[in-house]
């Protein structure tokens, strides 16, 4: 999936944090960090602000402080940065028509692209934790070296869809949070069938909704189309960056049992199939996995 041609994308939509230091203290250990947060990457929720938050228990040197800059097409479809700002205007663009009533209480997320470590409305986080969506400040975080660490150690294909796919899931999260889905969820549980698991589902199927919708979607700045159609190639490396982040697959690569008891996100199969619902079917209505006992 690659954006078309002639488009371009202004800049300073994504800030960027590099050579962030946090000093050593107290807390959880980084090898710790590191499992908890794959399996919580996404969530956003009170158990990730835990996470963060005991992540050093000394101040942070803010680092390097910048913006992604003007961005065309043609180095959206190469840089990481420049994708990243060119999915999110994308985004942008997308829910401000489909939130109903059309953008009357729609506000764009901020987004921080970081290297190392940085400071959130939910604690300290460091490249550990991997993408996430902090309720408190309504922002997407993301160190963009976690697409690499995706394909490395937990066999997703990889490819610019799957890069847009994570990005879009943390959008879906910001959607809840704008239209009161996350204060009415019960996020501190965990099950296959918990408020948790439909948290993450739904942002799955609404991530979704926006990839089926993005090539027909026109930039209104430039006329031109956002992205050129998505083939079947492109299609499956986003499922199978759903399927690298479900809680069973995470379970087996880090070598422990399967126990649907402690899901938080669901399932490479739910994960995947929510995708698709939302890829298919296109509306809110049908992302609603709270209304169905069968997830």
């Amino acid at each position: 999936m690659t954006f078309d041609e002639g488009g371009s994308f202004e800049g300073g939509r994504v800030r960027t944090r590099r050579g962030g230091r946090i000093a050593a203290g107290g807390g959880i250990g980084a090898l710790v960090v590191a499992v908890l947060a794959i399996v919580l990457n996404q969530s956003g929720n009170g158990e990730l602000a835990s996470v963060l938050q005991g992540v050093a228990g000394g101040g942070q040197e803010q680092g390097e402080i910048g913006t992604v800059g003007d961005c065309t097409a043609e180095q959206a479809n190469e840089q990481r940065d420049c994708r990243l700002s060119a999915t999110l205007q994308a985004l942008d663009a997308y829910w401000a028509q489909e939130l109903p009533p059309a953008g009357a209480q729609f506000a764009e997320p901020p987004a921080e692209a970081f290297e190392g470590q940085t400071t959130t409305g939910c604690g300290n986080a460091t490249a550990a934790t991997g993408p996430f969506y902090c309720p408190p400040d309504q922002t997407i975080y993301l160190d963009l070296g976690f697409y690499d660490l995706l394909q490395s150690q937990f066999g997703a294909q990889g490819g610019p869809l799957a890069e847009m796919y994570v990005t879009a899931h943390e959008y879906g999260h910001h959607v809840q949070n704008l239209t009161g889905v996350m204060d009415q969820a019960q996020r501190q549980g965990s099950g296959a069938d918990s408020d948790s698991v439909r948290v993450e589902l739904q942002a799955d199927c609404y991530a979704g909704m926006w990839v089926g919708n993005a090539a027909t979607q026109v930039d209104p700045d430039t006329g031109v189309t956002f992205l050129e159609p998505i083939t079947a190639e492109e299609l499956q490396q986003a499922l199978s960056a759903a399927e690298a982040v479900g809680d069973d697959h995470i379970q087996q690569q880090s070598g422990g049992d399967v126990n649907p008891h402690t899901w938080t996100h669901g399932s490479s199969e739910q994960r995947q199939r929510w995708f698709t619902t939302g890829y298919e079917q296109g509306s809110m209505a049908a992302c609603d996995t709270f209304a169905t006992d069968d997830l």
